[in-house]
């Protein structure tokens, strides 16, 4: 066999081998394919293993049939209590439709660009008719679910289907973090200051309950103590008027040294007295002892004669004085 002959064989097996891997091509597990003739979609292909098309005329595109996931860049929205947040969302998706996805968008690069702004738009719609309070309650799964039926609704004409949206994050921009900080202060400092008035309101009606119950108390133990003064007076009263009516003569002399032990008691006690006055009339001797004596004039008559120019005080052998001038005397020996 010549060298030509070898060379031509060759060749054909090299051409040979150039069109059976031009005319066969395998689809994977996890793949669904098209094959395109000139551009034009000519089969589409969901099940795995070994497929034949016309080399050179015919050329396969392949997508993933499992769930893709997409992180779009975080969105500033706002709440319908005009609070700003910054959104973290992820959303996760299946072509389920290789043709109308091929027709639609293309590519994946395609299919994120057109994603994105379905799940921005959605975002801004659901999250503009609730509140922040929403959000970080109970509701934010309800929040969630409607967001991503949303985003399904839109993408089905993309041929995908959009099995989940998610809020990873949703937190206030950078720049309000201070001025929510110093609004939750103002807010915190108020509701202390209306404890405080109310504390001190509390405070004082229960001052004014005690000093009015301490007044009312005073005053009842006042009215009692004069009761009692009273009564302890009366009882004086009468006792000294029992003990007057008894023997006169000896009450009127008990008040009136009564009388002396109180005025005499000061140091400097000095008196501008007349001696015959009723005050001394016992220096001058006890009534009726002229009388007892038979009426002679002795040394004590003549001791307590009064002095030359004077009236002569009441003394020996004078009349008794009455009961009532013999009770006489000071204010302080006066009987009651």
């Amino acid at each position: 066999m010549s060298h030509r002959l070898l060379a031509i064989i060759g060749v054909l097996l090299v051409a040979a081998g150039i069109l059976l891997t031009s005319s066969f091509f395998i689809v994977g597990q996890t793949e669904q394919a098209l094959v395109l003739q000139l551009g034009e979609v000519r089969r589409v292909i969901r099940e795995p293993g070994l497929q034949m098309k016309r080399p050179f005329v015919e050329n396969v595109i392949t997508y993933d049939k499992r769930v893709l996931d997409f992180e779009p860049p975080y969105e500033e929205v706002i709440v319908s209590d005009q609070k700003r947040l910054v959104v973290d969302a992820y959303t996760r998706y299946r072509i389920v439709n290789p043709l109308l996805f091929y027709q639609t968008v293309g590519t994946e690069a395609g299919v994120r660009a057109r994603l994105s702004a379905l799940v921005t738009g959605s975002l801004r719609r659901v999250l503009g008719s609730v509140t922040l309070n929403d959000i970080l309650s109970s509701k934010r799964a309800a929040i969630m679910n409607q967001i991503r039926d949303d985003v399904a609704a839109q993408a089905r004409s993309l041929g995908i289907e959009v099995v989940d949206v998610r809020l990873r994050r949703a937190d206030l921009p950078e720049e309000n973090n201070q001025a929510i900080y110093a609004r939750m202060q103002s807010e915190r400092e108020r509701e202390a200051r209306q404890y405080r008035s109310e504390g001190a309101e509390a405070a004082q009606n229960v001052r004014a309950n005690a000093d009015r119950e301490r007044t009312v108390l005073l005053a009842d133990a006042q009215r009692d103590a004069q009761r009692v003064r009273g009564d302890g007076d009366g009882q004086a009263v009468r006792i000294y008027g029992e003990a007057f009516g008894q023997d006169k003569q000896f009450f009127a002399f008990y008040r009136t040294l009564q009388a002396y032990r109180e005025s005499l008691l000061g140091k400097d006690t000095s008196f501008v007295l007349s001696p015959e006055g009723n005050f001394f009339r016992y220096f001058n001797g006890w009534p009726g002892m002229a009388t007892a004596s038979g009426g002679n004039a002795g040394p004590s008559a003549t001791a307590n004669a009064a002095p030359s120019g004077t009236t002569a005080a009441p003394g020996a052998g004078s009349a008794p004085p009455p009961a009532d001038t013999a009770a006489a005397g000071p204010g302080a020996a006066r009987a009651p």
